[in-house]
């Protein structure tokens, strides 16, 4: 039973620690919009999505060759390929962000994680009604 609503809520669950994740990777891009030499990072949502779904990743594995190396601790939750963005406008010091594409970029993930939420309430209650209606 728990197996088939955790298929029920897959793609919604997934979608929504994606866009969170890249939440996080946009807002520091508008962080750093000032700081010398800082590239823009992103990921492509779709490819990352299918590939979470399929269980695939983009990333070439981390080798340990010794015991004694440590393991790295990764924030990336789904082992993505974050990529510099293309310049639009690079500056005199090397920073690539274009706070405006940002801002509409951080609105847009906000907005689309916010109807991701929609969509899984809205599960959520179908199922409800399905198992409390006679």
């Amino acid at each position: 039973m728990l197996s088939n609503l955790d298929k029920y809520l897959s793609l919604q669950e997934t979608s929504l620690k994606l866009r969170t994740f890249r939440q996080e990777v946009l807002g520091s891009n508008l962080a750093n919009s000032d700081t010398p030499g800082y590239k823009a990072a992103d990921f492509d949502f779709s490819k990352a999505l299918a590939n979470a779904l399929q269980g695939t990743s983009e990333r070439l594995p981390i080798v340990r060759s010794d015991d004694r190396h440590l393991d790295l601790a990764v924030k990336n939750p789904f082992d993505l390929r974050v990529q510099y963005r293309t310049e639009v406008q690079p500056s005199i010091d090397g920073n690539t962000v274009d706070s405006d594409q940002e801002m509409a970029q951080f609105s847009d993930n906000g907005l689309r994680y916010q109807a991701t939420l929609t969509f899984m309430n809205n599960k959520i209650r179908n199922l409800m009604n399905a198992l409390t209606s006679r």
